[in-house]
């Protein structure tokens, strides 16, 4: 017998620090982008010096890194990831700082040959550029525009143009551009996503904020007692992913 709304609603109310998507298995699934940023990361890490993971969340990519540099260090801001990242990288001789790495980072000029970050909720480039070695590079995979709007606009209802445009890739181009970095790579891709129950669509609300700012159950309930009858009646509710690759370097004084 499946499950009703209201159970779905409660298991719904699981943790959600942190940046791992395990309790989505078997309730959601997400085409991934054929580069493998993992396999990038683990390779730029494994010929580097000095690193700075940007907005680690709970550590989760870092913490799979085969070979780590002499010196590897990752910021985050939020505290529950910080609790977890630092359990997760302290192990391994990461050093873990709190800090909004959103709009500063609190390090000396040229400390990196490398910088990455996953997921970022936005990049600050003249930072990521300030603190680069001559040489140094950046890689990024980032949310793409329109991400997941589908969803968006089952909540909110039709998005404007405006809104879709966002986050696109020649925007981070121009901006690293802007900040006096050379960007050697530029990927994106549009991938299928889809959620198999009300529960995985309301955790996942939950833990990725800016698809329905504001999101809370009891705000949206009557429309998430709709999606749920109609997830019965007809399947999975599907959504487009837009993912992009980024990879900048400082160029040799």
């Amino acid at each position: 017998m499946s499950r009703g709304f209201e159970e779905l609603v409660d298991e719904a109310a699981a943790p959600v620090d942190g940046w791992d998507f395990s309790w989505l298995d078997g309730r959601a699934s997400e085409q991934r982008p054929s580069w493998g940023y993992a396999r990038l990361v683990s390779e730029r890490m494994a010929r580097a010096d000095a690193a700075l993971d940007v907005q680690t969340g709970g550590g989760e990519m870092l913490a799979g890194v085969p070979h780590l540099p002499r010196r590897t260090v990752a910021v985050e801001s939020w505290p529950p990831n910080i609790v977890r990242a630092a359990a997760a990288l302290h192990p391994r001789g990461v050093h873990l700082v709190a800090a909004d790495g959103d709009h500063t980072l609190p390090f000396a000029d040229e400390t990196f040959d490398l910088v990455v970050s996953r997921h970022p909720v936005a990049t600050c480039w003249p930072q990521i550029a300030r603190v680069l070695r001559p040489g140094g590079g950046y890689l990024s995979q980032q949310v793409g525009p329109a991400s997941v709007g589908e969803l968006t606009e089952y909540f909110l209802g039709p998005q404007p143009a405006s809104a879709r445009g966002r986050r696109h890739p020649d925007g981070a181009r121009a901006a690293a551009h802007a900040a006096g970095l050379a960007v050697v790579d530029l990927r994106m891709e549009t991938l299928h996503t889809e959620f198999r129950d009300v529960g995985a669509v309301i955790y996942f609300l939950r833990k990725v904020v800016w698809i329905v700012p504001g999101f809370t159950v009891e705000r949206y309930r009557e429309r998430l007692a709709e999606l749920h009858e109609r997830i019965r009646a007809t399947g999975p509710f599907t959504a487009r992913t837009t993912r992009f690759l980024i990879e900048a370097r400082r160029p040799h004084d």
